[in-house]
């Protein structure tokens, strides 16, 4: 269950607090949360809506919409192709959202890991070079990170040689270990990533 960044931003600021999705059977479960741009936000219930007619205006405003018919056109959409190719479901469900807090990525990124979390980073990123077939891959893309900050990903992956969706998809993996972020355009390291280059030979090649 993807939450655009104007419903996530949404249940942040609580404006919107459910959303509404066709599907056979949940996809989510209560208690269980989504990393989104705004943070973290957590499932608190999911209810199937047995009856369309059941809906009200304050159901459509509680999931962003301005009236129950913008809601209900979305709904009514039945089997319709999803953005992944996939189909709804023909069952329809109400997911409670909450807003939890802040992307925890975003306190790691400024932590200087010490000795102990230095290894266990090491470690972490040692795995990811072992899951690329191509061989070792992080270190090369820190290091044109740290030397090229704010550079379009475009030229990026053109400077490494690597196909775009595949890299950024890299890219975040390393994010998630706090090593860079994202910026309007391109990315920089972290303090988190800084220290982590200069515990490899001073960070430099």
């Amino acid at each position: 269950m993807l939450l655009p960044q104007r419903i996530a931003q949404g249940v942040r600021d609580g404006t919107i607090t459910a959303a509404f999705r066709r599907w056979e059977q949940p996809r989510v479960r209560p208690g269980g949360t989504q990393l989104t741009a705004a943070g973290v936000v957590r499932f608190d219930a999911v209810t199937e809506i047995v009856d369309l007619g059941s809906l009200t205006e304050a159901d459509a405003r509680s999931a962003g919409f301005a009236d129950v018919a913008g809601l209900l056109t979305v709904l009514q959409g039945g089997g319709r192709r999803g953005p992944r190719g996939g189909r709804g479901g023909e069952r329809i469900f109400r997911v409670a959202l909450s807003w939890v807090g802040e992307d925890p990525r975003i306190a790691l990124r400024e932590q200087r890991p010490d000795a102990a979390e230095l290894a266990a980073l090491t470690a972490a990123v040692a795995r990811l070079d072992a899951g690329k077939r191509t061989g070792p891959w992080t270190r090369r893309i820190l290091e044109w990170i740290r030397d090229n900050p704010g550079t379009v990903s475009t030229v990026l992956a053109e400077e490494l040689g690597r196909e775009l969706r595949p890299m950024k998809a890299d890219i975040r993996k390393l994010k998630a270990l706090g090593l860079t972020e994202s910026l309007r355009v391109g990315y920089r390291l972290s303090p988190r990533g800084e220290a982590y280059l200069d515990s490899l030979d001073g960070g430099h090649a």
